[in-house]
């Protein structure tokens, strides 16, 4: 019966059907994906001895950034890049770094005491007498020597999360 019908009014009645279902969609609230307007970029930018604490940076980008003895205490640091920063004697204390690629980072002398890094990749990162007690490393990347080296001082809980810090990075 449908295919008695001529080819012009078949086709006219798929354009209708289509404009009536687009008609609805626009009805219903369905509204176009917008992009992320908060893009913070301090990629090479020198941040030394500057006080971002408690401040937001979620998604940031470091790249090879500058940050020796700079203040992100309490800050909120998830899903950023720090890939080739030197966060040398830097304080993380109380960061959110959950999900973060600290990737060939100096953390050497840094406070990162009761820091969120679930999730995050710490590869080629320099830990060396960086102060870990009470840091959360569940589902962290770090690679053998590295947690090693940590599970020989790792201590404490963290306050957060309530996770033990000798569990979180597996020691036994």
């Amino acid at each position: 019966m449908f295919l008695a019908i001529p080819r012009s009014i078949r086709r006219f009645i798929y354009a209708l059907l289509i404009l009536v279902l687009a008609w609805f969609w626009i009805l219903m609230g369905a509204s176009p994906a917008y992009a992320e307007t908060k893009f913070l970029n301090y990629s090479n930018a020198n941040l030394t001895g500057q006080d971002l604490s408690n401040q937001d940076f979620e998604g940031g980008v470091f790249v090879s950034a500058e940050m020796r003895e700079t203040n992100f205490k309490g800050a909120n640091l998830k899903n950023s890049m720090l890939t080739k920063g030197n966060l040398l004697g830097a304080d993380l204390s109380g960061a959110n770094l959950q999900g973060s690629l600290i990737d060939r980072v100096t953390l050497y002398k840094a406070n990162l005491s009761n820091a969120i890094l679930v999730g995050a990749t710490l590869t080629n990162t320099i830990l060396d007498e960086a102060e870990i007690t009470g840091v959360d490393f569940t589902d962290s990347i770090l690679d053998r020597y590295t947690t090693a080296q940590l599970c020989k001082r790792a201590a404490g809980t963290n306050p957060m999360t309530g996770v033990d810090t000798r569990e979180s990075l597996g020691c036994r």
